[in-house]
């Protein structure tokens, strides 16, 4: 079937994760982040999807913005950055502020002018998404912003999945799912949909019994892929 509606992934698909810590090492008020952010970055965001699994599979649901916190504590002491309260702070707040990729605004643009439906399924809160979504402008071109709260896991239970279906009243064949996780988009390529697996890091496929349909280096294309 033709696709009708295009979900993504928010964290690290449309939203740069990685933006939080260079912000705040660019700004020259942490010098001590200058040579680290990037270690801090990528542990952040690790230990950030790693006890979403870990809650997922203990029954142990917290808010993502726990989740988040929790993340960097470990990320803070791992870089032996731990111990500076206004600079942990200034990560959390720079993280409701997150940078949309250059090409985001466009790539949305295109399938709403082309009337499909538009989305973000997140691991995110509500309240961290909506600022996300208002902080990079793409408000307008989204059609809603659903989030694992309602259901109380995360992904890649099929019950986060199922939230599209149930918002849009489409079949799973009829959506193109989008994610820069593997295993996220390998999942939902298990569950049913179409799936793209945004690989700007150029990192091996998980082996996983599902692989993404579409592999891409950035969003630039997802039109041409949702048959736009």
């Amino acid at each position: 079937m033709p696709i009708t509606t295009c979900v993504f992934d928010a964290y690290g698909t449309l939203f740069d994760v990685t933006a939080a810590a260079r912000q705040a090492a660019e700004d020259g008020t942490f010098p001590q982040l200058q040579d680290r952010w990037m270690q801090l970055a990528g542990h952040w965001r690790q230990k950030q999807l790693q006890y979403t699994w870990l809650r997922a599979i203990t029954d142990a649901h917290a808010d993502f913005w726990d989740v988040t916190q929790d993340g960097l504590d470990w990320a803070l002491e791992a870089t032996g950055l731990d111990g500076d309260a206004a600079l942990r702070q200034r990560l959390l707040d720079l993280y409701w502020e997150l940078q949309a990729y250059p090409e985001v605004p466009a790539m949305l643009r295109s399938l709403k002018a082309a009337g499909l439906n538009t989305a973000i399924l997140s691991n995110g809160s509500p309240d961290m998404l909506n600022g996300a979504v208002q902080s990079a402008g793409i408000g307008d071109v989204l059609d809603d912003v659903l989030s694992v709260e309602s259901v109380g896991i995360f992904k890649p239970d099929a019950r986060v999945y199922d939230l599209v279906g149930q918002r849009f009243g489409c079949a799973k064949d009829e959506v193109l799912f989008v994610s820069s996780n593997g295993w996220d988009a390998g999942c939902a390529t298990g569950y049913g949909f179409l799936t793209t697996w945004v690989n700007r890091a150029g990192e091996p496929v998980d082996r996983l019994p599902w692989r993404p349909a579409h592999i891409l280096n950035d969003l630039t294309t997802i039109p041409t892929i949702a048959g736009v």
